[in-house]
Order: C-alpha cells, then structure tokens, then sequence
C-alpha cells in the first residue's frame, strides 16, 4: 500500500489526512507524533483520546481549550478531587463532549494516575516502557492497532483505568511519538524522527 500523501502551499508533502480541515495542519506539523514527555500533556492526551472514541478528532481538537479550562488543565491532581458538583458542572458545559461514561472514567483516570505516578515515579515512565521498535511495525497508517497498544491498554486496564481500548491507546502512541506514523514522503516524518533521536525517554 502507498501512503498517501497532499502537496501543501509551500510545495512540500505531507500525510493526505491533515488537509482534511483547515486546523489540522498545524497540529500534525507541530505536535502529532512529536515525543511528549511531560504527565499533564500526556496524561491531557489519553482524556481527549477517550472523548474522541466513536466521533471525530476535528470535534475534541476544536474544543481542546474549552476541554482544559473544564478538567483544570488536565493537572491530575486536582481532577482526581472531583466530586459531584464537578459532575454536574461538566455534564452541564456545552463547550465539551458531554458523555456521562466519558467524564466519569477521566476522573477516575486522575485517581489511578496519582497512583500510577506513586508507583512508577510518572506516566512518561510507564508509557515510554512500551514503546515498539520500528522495525515490527506495519507500514505507517495502515493499522488502527498493535502489539504494544494492546499491552498498554492491558497494562493500564489492570491498573483501574477506564475508556482505554486498545484502539484508543494506538491513537495516543501515534499522538505522542512511540509511533512515527507520518507517512512516507511527509515532510514531517522526519522530523518526528530527528525529535526522537534527540529525545531521552524517562526510565522506570
């Protein structure tokens, strides 16, 4: 199969699906894929992967700031404080995706991540301990999932954490850079690449 690729304004390719809206441009040449190493931006990751399952990622991109300004900046901390008012608060803000399983499992995802973070010294730890070697993955973008998502699902399911299948978790290793999966020819990959090289994944 040969990745598809679109030729942009400045005449260099890039992966077809990021000229599928106007603000995805910028999130796949600035973010996407991109090693990430900080817990509040990755745990933010996995709480917006879980709110995209079964919609688009252009609805939960377009209200990612009303996402942070509802769930405290993603600081897991405070989120895992949550109590019923937050509950109603939320349910009630049409600035986010107002799914009752959703919001309940992102609270008690901060509740197993302050205890993830206890136990393992951070998320960027645990998660980066999962990343595949390059060489047993598929051609970019020809998978929704793969032996390593299945075990980080398995991994943080075991843990108490909700929402997170392990499509889901594929989508967030792609997001953060365990997975390079710019295409072929997109300007971009290597790039993602370069950033990995020059990036020391935290160990466990």
């Amino acid at each position: 199969m040969v990745d598809k690729l679109i030729t942009g304004s400045d005449d260099q390719e890039r992966c077809e699906w990021c000229d599928a809206a106007p603000e995805f441009l910028h999130y796949h040449d600035t973010e996407w894929g991109f090693p990430v190493v900080d817990d509040i931006r990755l745990f933010e990751k996995l709480c917006l992967e879980s709110f995209q399952s079964g919609l688009s990622w252009r609805t939960i991109l377009n209200k990612r700031e009303n996402f942070r300004a509802a769930f405290a900046g993603f600081d897991y901390a405070k989120v895992a404080q949550f109590g019923a008012v937050d509950r109603e608060r939320l349910m009630a803000d049409a600035g986010i995706v107002r799914n009752k399983s959703k919001i309940d499992a992102t609270i008690n995802n901060a509740q197993r991540m302050c205890e993830l973070v206890e136990a393992e010294g951070s998320l960027a730890a645990f998660v980066w301990a999962f990343e595949p070697d390059p060489e047993t993955l598929s051609e970019p973008q020809t998978a929704t999932t793969s032996a390593a998502s299945v075990a980080l699902s398995k991994a943080l399911k075991k843990r108490g954490w909700k929402f997170l299948g392990h499509t889901t978790v594929f989508a967030f290793m792609q997001a953060i850079g365990l997975i390079n999966d710019h295409a072929k020819g997109c300007v971009i990959r290597d790039r993602v690449k370069q950033a990995r090289q020059a990036f020391e994944p935290p160990k466990r």
